[in-house]
């Protein structure tokens, strides 16, 4: 299990642990994270899902695939570090990881 810390785009924090094997999509959703719609349930089908990795976790959540990098052309605001948080799997080596959703979901 790990601990995921979500932070909307007003700053209020959301610090949950989440069981490996889901994803970070999948723990918010859970919990009632809001910022998260998650339109497609997960399928990399949509970009409804967008998080900005902490700068500090980006190597450990791994690269976009190029699909994931085709969805993130329907969301607003993509930087270097947005990713689909359905797309990245929580394992033990992610306690701690730190996630921002955008103020706007695409």
């Amino acid at each position: 299990m790990a601990k995921i810390t979500y932070i909307e785009h007003n700053g209020t924090r959301h610090e949950i642990d989440v069981p490996d094997g889901l994803s970070v999509m999948e723990g918010a959703i859970r919990n009632m994270v809001p910022g998260i719609d998650a339109d497609c349930g997960g399928a990399c089908a949509c970009a409804t899902c967008h998080v900005y990795v902490d700068e500090a976790w980006r190597a450990k959540a791994g690269e976009r695939s190029s699909m994931e990098d085709s969805m993130l052309d329907f969301a607003s605001e993509v930087q270097a570090n947005s990713r689909l948080s359905c797309q990245i799997k929580v394992t033990p080596e992610l306690d701690g990881l730190v996630v921002r959703m955008p103020e706007f979901q695409g």
